[in-house]
């Protein structure tokens, strides 16, 4: 690909959720496209060897955050902590996200429906609120929120999931409606059925050679984050190719 050619050039870019799965391939796709990646998940060893991935691919290291997203404090001190590094941000990628108990919803334990929601759900609102500032900043800012299947349909046993990512595209398409008259879209991202490990704990039995996998998925994003991507309020449904 030429240089000319890369959707996402000097674009400065924040995904969660940024060493496996899904977001390892967004942050492998971001960098063939040129952006500067800011790589946020828990496991410091993981995102080193994340880095070392994309400077494979670009040429360029990541700015990497370890992070829990439990604790939300941290949040509002990286927001502070980019405006001053960045001044700016020009994507965003909530992909952060938990499974919890897959199970009847009286036994589910508070303390794992509280950790669903500070991560799913409360941890994506603290993103809005000490991002803004930065996503003001941007000429075109892109933000995408990964949701689910599950969010707009009663399964018996995923109440738990379900309610945090119904409540995620709740917040990411008000939020796009309240930035509808500025340079900033917000939209959804409804992945499907993917090969990840968290599918695979959600369902055992299948096999996982039948699903598209999260290299397939990870251009769909690029597309959304890119700053041709003028729609805002939506809800994207990948299909494999």
């Amino acid at each position: 690909m030429t240089e000319t050619a890369l959707m996402l050039k000097d674009r400065l870019a924040l995904v969660t959720g940024a060493t496996g799965g899904i977001g390892r391939a967004i942050c492998h796709e971001f960098a063939r496209q040129g952006a500067h990646i800011i790589a946020l998940g828990r496991q410091a060893t993981a995102l080193q060897t994340l880095d070392d991935e994309i400077m494979d691919i670009s040429g360029k290291s990541a700015t990497l955050v370890p992070m829990d997203l439990r604790k939300h404090d941290g949040i509002d001190v990286l927001g502070h902590t980019l405006y001053e590094r960045f001044g700016k941000l020009d994507i965003f990628v909530g992909n952060a996200g938990i499974l919890g108990p897959i199970s009847p919803v009286g036994h589910i334990p508070p303390k794992k429906w509280d950790e669903l929601l500070a991560v799913n759900l409360t941890a994506n609102y603290r993103f809005i609120r000490s991002f803004e500032p930065l996503f003001k900043k941007s000429d075109a800012a892109r933000l995408t929120f990964v949701s689910s299947g599950v969010a707009r349909r009663y399964k018996a046993f995923w109440s738990g999931y379900a309610t945090t990512k119904a409540g995620l595209e709740m917040l990411a398409l008000t939020y796009a409606e309240e930035m509808k008259n500025s340079s900033i879209k917000v939209n959804c991202l409804n992945p499907g059925p993917i090969r990840t490990k968290m599918r695979a704990e959600a369902m055992p039995g299948e096999d996982p050679e039948t699903l598209p996998t999260p290299d397939q998925l990870a251009p769909l994003v690029a597309k959304m984050s890119s700053s041709d991507y003028d729609k805002t309020g939506h809800l994207e449904e990948f299909s494999a190719p």
